[in-house]
């Protein structure tokens, strides 16, 4: 993949956007991404990435600092998995400290689609985006560049909730990106005996922060994952797929340490999931306009984590979890506690087998929560807000 940063900077003297004689560093820009849910690509087209000191700072303000990928990078989101990444570039600018990121998009227009996805054995589709990815998708993260140094950032896209499948078969974008400096994140490492092509989290307080799918070998990364120094350990969460017909695991309390690797599990002392049938949770959100994502949560092993999630239609308010495939695995999950000695002693929760809750996010910030359990069958959960 090409693309070269240029800079663009307003301004001058010896005070740059707040900074007095920092000088300058360089910022190195990357993209990586989580899972998609029932596609086999999602294409994106990278025009540029805008930087601001002040978080709160309009898209149409004075200070920003236009990072220009020239010429536009189109990116297969589902290549980059397993800490893979595709570099946009790097670019010097000046030494302090920036808290707004703008990732921008190229539009759809005549000729090939800057913006697209293929659904599971289907064909390219258009990505209809909305007009803030043209004016850039607006991150929140801290980070600092220092002088003379190089300072890595990695925009973590997650395809899987920002993909909207509408009614009439189109598709849009609600996008999902976060931001995180390299100097400050790690890994997690694992093997699975028996579900390739699973899903693998990192959780904090049931909330995914890094998602990838183990390879045809079970293999698994989940990097970059920021640092448990600052954000406390990581609950490592699997889900096989269905083909699979393997049940859920939790490894507890992984600890991630900067510059460093932590390994769960090896090709020599694997992870073994237990066999489970696998459910579907569907129904509606209403009003569709609520832009609702709804998830399976689990509650096992002392905390609550997240098995499954999708966008609710913005059309309809139809979900189902997943779109293409049941994923709500009916059996009891296995769960553990994070130990240097491997293999990782798990224990089936017999008490959770097949319970969820299933929850619903407005845009707005409003929640609603239901219980289900699919032991024994699919369920259907409507939710109104």
């Amino acid at each position: 993949m090409g693309g070269a940063l240029s800079l663009v900077a307003c301004g001058g003297g010896d005070e740059f956007f707040g900074f007095s004689s920092g000088g300058s560093g360089t910022l190195n820009v990357s993209m990586t991404d989580a899972p998609s849910c029932g596609f086999d690509h999602v294409f994106v087209t990278v025009s540029g990435v805008r930087v601001h000191t002040d978080p709160n700072a309009d898209v149409n303000g004075s200070g920003w600092v236009d990072v220009t990928v020239s010429p536009p990078l189109r990116i297969d989101l589902l290549s980059l998995t397993n800490g893979a990444l595709a570099t946009l570039g790097q670019t010097s600018l000046a030494a302090g400290t920036y808290q707004q990121i703008r990732l921008v998009l190229a539009l759809n227009g005549a000729g090939a689609l800057a913006n697209s996805v293929v659904p599971t054995g289907g064909t390219e589709q258009a990505l209809d985006t909305p007009s803030a990815a043209q004016a850039g998708i607006k991150i929140i993260r801290s980070f600092t560049v220092a002088r003379g140094t190089l300072t890595g950032l990695v925009l973590d896209f997650d395809a899987c909730r920002s993909i909207v499948a509408l009614g009439n078969g189109s598709f849009s974008l609600n996008p999902v990106v976060s931001a995180l400096p390299t100097a400050v994140s790690g890994a997690v490492t694992g093997a699975l005996a028996n579900a390739p092509g699973a899903r693998v989290y990192a959780q904090r307080n049931g909330v995914v922060v890094k998602t990838t799918v183990a390879d045809a070998n079970g293999n698994f990364t989940l990097s970059p994952v920021e640092q448990s120094s600052a954000a406390g350990n990581v609950d490592v969460v699997i889900v096989p797929t269905s083909a699979a017909g393997r049940g859920s695991g939790i490894v507890r309390g992984v600890p991630v340490v900067a510059g460093g690797s932590t390994a769960i599990a090896t090709a020599f002392a694997a992870i073994t999931l237990p066999a489970s049938a696998f459910r579907t949770v569907s129904g509606t959100v209403t009003p569709a306009s609520a832009q609702a994502i709804v998830r399976a949560l689990q509650l096992t092993g002392g905390g609550s984590f997240e098995i499954a999630a999708t966008a609710a239609a913005s059309d309809s308010g139809a979900y189902r979890l997943f779109r293409t495939q049941p994923a709500l695995p009916a059996a009891a999950p296995v769960v553990g506690t994070y130990q240097t000695v491997l293999p990782i002693p798990l224990m089936a929760d017999t008490g959770a087998a097949g319970a969820y809750s299933i929850q619903a996010s407005s845009a707005a910030g409003a929640v609603i929560t239901q219980q289900v359990n699919v032991a024994g069958a699919d369920a259907t959960q409507n939710f109104a807000f």
